[in-house]
């Protein structure tokens, strides 16, 4: 059995893949910023502190925000310290960001296990990366005052999970959209609109009656600003189909 991702790995998409990327509508939004270029710090850990501070400064309690953070941090025997890091993220000042960055660092233990953790301490960000993803979570926070409200948060799909593919969770619902949050210095990929896809068909299966308004994908991407939104209808029902029986299992 697969997670969603791994299963990605497995398949060989068409020419273009199931949902070609450059069929989604665009819509670039200027806020007026620019990004600083130099980082000091892994891009992954910059994306996975903008993406939990966003849901922290959503609602989210800290510790569901941070929840696979801590998780790691508890393998990884450091659970004083992953504490004291918590509770020093209080907003977007510089300390907590710089919390926050590290914190996030405990994520490989859950995900990749300890083998891979070379610890926290060595990761410090510097005042460039530090406003870097201060100017990301603010863009993501103004995304969703434009395109949310969030109505479920990193949703499972209890019910839509199959022998194939076992595990999986999404970024964000709301009303009528299925968002996936992309930080990245790239356009998105026919990985990540299958990736969608996959998630969209799983959600539509599982107890999860907000999924019953889902109209839409769609990706932000709070690093180049850009917000990519796809119609299900626009998606033939050959590719629903095939995606459905071949890669999920249903």
């Amino acid at each position: 059995m697969y997670s969603v991702t791994q299963r990605i790995k497995t398949i060989k998409q068409p020419r273009g893949g199931y949902i070609n990327p450059k069929i989604f509508g665009v819509d670039r939004i200027n806020d007026g910023k620019l990004l600083n270029e130099s980082e000091n710090i892994h891009a992954s850990l910059i994306g996975l502190a903008v993406d939990y501070l966003t849901r922290a400064l959503l609602g989210s309690e800290l510790t569901d925000a941070f929840r696979i953070s801590i998780m790691g941090a508890h393998s990884a025997d450091e659970m004083e310290n992953a504490k004291y890091l918590l509770l020093s993220i209080k907003g977007l000042d510089n300390e907590s960001i710089r919390s926050a960055c590290k914190l996030v660092g405990y994520d490989v233990v859950f995900r990749a296990g300890k083998t891979f953790f070379r610890g926290v301490d060595i990761i410090n960000p510097d005042e460039l990366t530090i406003e870097n993803v201060r100017i990301m979570v603010n863009r993501s926070i103004a995304f969703f005052e434009k395109y949310g409200p969030v109505i479920l948060d990193s949703p499972t799909f209890e019910g839509g999970y199959t022998d194939i593919v076992s595990t999986g969770d999404g970024d964000f619902v709301t009303r009528d959209t299925l968002w996936d949050m992309k930080v990245s210095k790239n356009k998105p990929t026919n990985k990540h609109t299958l990736q969608l896809l996959m998630y969209y068909l799983m959600g539509k299966k599982s107890i999860h009656s907000d999924f019953d308004l889902v109209r839409n994908i769609g990706i932000f991407n709070p690093r180049l600003n850009i917000v990519y939104t796809l119609n299900i209808n626009q998606i033939s029902t050959d590719i629903i189909e095939k995606v459905s029986k071949e890669i999920i299992g249903y």
